[in-house]
């Protein structure tokens, strides 16, 4: 199995849209076989679940994301565990031994478009606030 992990440092980034970079361990027999750690391809609707899938990602572990990336996630089959925070290092480890349990979101989605190699301007960041009340 490959996991994607949303990568700040040498820590769990809280959103993943906006990681500096992905970790992908390929994990087979309980054992990892090899950490690569990639940059940001750019935030632009569903191309970070895009890259992810290109890359043989099964399973992505974040601080959070919104409803509209898990959906994208999820055509793809990759698995979302979210509410996990820490270093990667002990991310690993709980992997390993079973321990790791996701929960509820810890991000706020919408805030920002992160980082990347492209910050590519898309028809959603026009509509973001459109349908929402700010005071």
């Amino acid at each position: 199995m490959k996991i994607a992990i949303s990568t700040e440092g040498d820590e769990v980034c809280p959103h993943f849209g906006r990681a500096p970079q992905f970790s992908l361990i390929t994990i087979e027999n309980n054992k990892v076989l090899e950490k690569e750690v990639l940059p940001n391809p750019g935030h632009s609707v569903g191309s970070i679940p895009q890259f992810l899938n290109s890359q043989g990602a099964t399973s992505i572990i974040t601080g959070g994301m919104g409803q509209r990336a898990i959906q994208f996630f999820a055509q793809y089959g990759i698995d979302v565990i979210m509410g996990v925070s820490g270093k990667i290092t002990n991310v690993i480890e709980r992997i390993l031994d079973g321990t790791l349990e996701g929960g509820e979101s810890i991000c706020n989605p919408g805030a920002g478009k992160g980082f990347g190699v492209e910050k590519i301007h898309t028809e959603a960041d026009d509509e973001y606030g459109k349908n929402h009340n700010h005071e």
